[in-house]
């Protein structure tokens, strides 16, 4: 597992979450401050993080 920290597109208050590292993926989560829903986006390559994108989902 990876701890990777980043800023909630929303609240812009700095989240921290736990990334496997065996798993490339895109899927939602709510951020643990304002509850929004945001699109996650994991890259791994060699178990090295290479790309990592937050996007807000429009409601």
């Amino acid at each position: 597992m990876l701890e990777h920290f980043f800023q909630c597109p929303y609240c812009w208050e700095q989240i921290s979450m736990l990334l496997d590292r065996s798993v490339s993926e895109t899927y939602i989560e709510d951020c643990e401050i304002c509850c929004n829903p945001m699109q996650i986006t994991t890259v791994f390559e060699q178990n090295e993080l290479v790309n990592f994108e937050v996007n807000n989902i429009e409601q």
